[in-house]
C-alpha cells in the first residue's frame, strides 16, 4: 500500500512524516497565544519558540486580512495628539 500511495508523487518526490515538534508546536499554538507560552515557561529552547511562533500564524486567507489589514477609518495618523483644530 506504501508502494502504491508513492507512485502517486511526483517522480524523485516523497513526503517525509511530521516530526514531534512541529506536532507538539501546533498543539501548543492551537491552545495558547505565544505571549502567554513565554510567561508560563522559563526557558524554551529557540527551535521551539519558533515553530509554535510558526503555527500560531493565521493559515487562511480571511484571518490574514483580518489580522493584517489597513485601518480604513476616518482618523489621521499624521495629526499630532492633543492639538484641537479650533
Amino acid at each position: 500500500a506504501a508502494a502504491a500511495a508513492l507512485g502517486h508523487l511526483p517522480f524523485g518526490k516523497t513526503q517525509s512524516p511530521e516530526t514531534l515538534l512541529d506536532i507538539a508546536a501546533r498543539k501548543v499554538a492551537e491552545k495558547w497565544p505565544f505571549q502567554r507560552v513565554e510567561e508560563r515557561f522559563e526557558r524554551i529552547p529557540e527551535p521551539v519558540q519558533r515553530r509554535i511562533v510558526y503555527w500560531s500564524f493565521p493559515r487562511s486567507e480571511r484571518e490574514i486580512c483580518m489580522y493584517s489589514s489597513f485601518n480604513t477609518g476616518a482618523e489621521d495618523y499624521t495629526a499630532v495628539p492633543g492639538r484641537g483644530t479650533a
